[in-house]
């Protein structure tokens, strides 16, 4: 791909509208330093110095359409708390709307915080509630998707296995989209694994791959044949296997798999870079790139995201300075 065909694609995708259902998160990070270990016990003291949050899950996949430039909107759940008031504060910073966000006051939003020190994650800590939401929620989202999709040029599942996407969900929405003509990508958890259909693309990563079709080993060859069966297990058109440092592997209907490299230079975090992977498919897929020109796209995006510490996206200008920079 030249820099030309990306920027083509890409003015294309800034007049789409794709809607992103999914598990919305709050991801927060306190960033500091360490320079002693506490008497308290063998961990290192963080000395704070700043602060700082994010949109994660599903919510982080339409921050990342936004740095590309395309109008979308999330479908997910929000607690009635200060951490799904801020997660609607930080969507409006980025110029994205959540005002098809869900409230379920009996859940909370879902929060990751995050303490990094010197570049380096020191801890993790979750605040969720992965149970499926009741089927009050469930009518309520249904009710929502519906009335996106009848404008969507693209829709997005990014399940994160936090109660949010469900099969009743799943079995009443996906056949609407697929219906109307439009790309219908998934980015999969293996809960619901059998429920994602119909669908034009799934994106596991290599891990799950292996762990859906029982397969142990890691070599190209078994990943082909994962690639492969899970295709015939869900009936799709195309499935994308995301391969870390190695890049990702692509199959189209039963053709032979195409291998793309890796684009980064250096991986800093990998956190979000699923994310920024399924927007850049959905928004080339809108705009009527091929799959093999919507991966290698989002193989740039991921190489960009995970050059930068945090929860990141990247922009429409990164994206089309990286593929100059291959073409060159």
């Amino acid at each position: 791909m030249n820099q030309q065909r990306a920027d083509e694609i890409l003015r294309r995708a800034s007049e789409r509208f794709i809607v992103v259902y999914g598990d919305v998160m709050l991801d927060e990070f306190v960033w500091g330093d360490v320079t002693r270990i506490s008497p308290e016990g063998p961990v290192p003291v963080v000395d704070v110095r700043r602060e700082s949050v994010h949109p994660g899950g599903a919510a982080n996949v339409l921050a990342n359409l936004t740095a590309l430039g395309v109008r979308a909107s999330v479908v997910g759940v929000v607690g009635d708390d200060r951490a799904g008031e801020r997660l609607r504060a930080e969507l409006k910073e980025t110029g994205a709307s959540g005002d098809a966000l869900v409230l379920d006051e009996t859940r909370p939003t879902t929060t990751k915080t995050r303490i990094i020190a010197h570049s380096q994650l020191v801890v993790r800590a979750d605040r969720e509630r992965r149970t499926p939401v009741d089927e009050k929620t469930e009518e309520r989202i249904i009710a929502v998707l519906n009335q996106a999709i009848t404008k969507a040029d693209a829709f997005v599942v990014s399940d994160y296995d936090k109660g949010a996407v469900t099969p009743r969900v799943l079995a009443e929405i996906l056949p609407v989209a697929k219906a109307r003509g439009i790309p219908v990508l998934v980015d999969p958890k293996i809960r619901n694994f059998d429920s994602y259909r119909p669908a034009t693309l799934v994106t596991p990563n290599h891990h799950e791959a292996l762990r859906l079709t029982n397969i142990e080993e890691h070599d190209d060859e078994s990943l082909k044949r994962a690639a492969h069966l899970i295709r015939a297990r869900l009936d799709c058109e195309s499935v994308l296997i995301t391969r870390g440092e190695r890049g990702m592997m692509l199959l189209e209907s039963y053709h032979e798999p195409v291998y793309v490299e890796t684009a980064a230079r250096e991986v800093y975090d990998v956190t979000g870079a699923g994310d920024t992977v399924i927007a850049t498919l959905s928004a080339a897929l809108a705009a009527g790139a091929s799959m093999l020109e919507a991966a290698t796209l989002a193989n740039h995006a991921a190489g960009i995201v995970v050059g930068k510490v945090g929860t990141a996206t990247a922009s429409a200008e990164e994206l089309v300075n990286s593929v100059q920079r291959e073409d060159k």
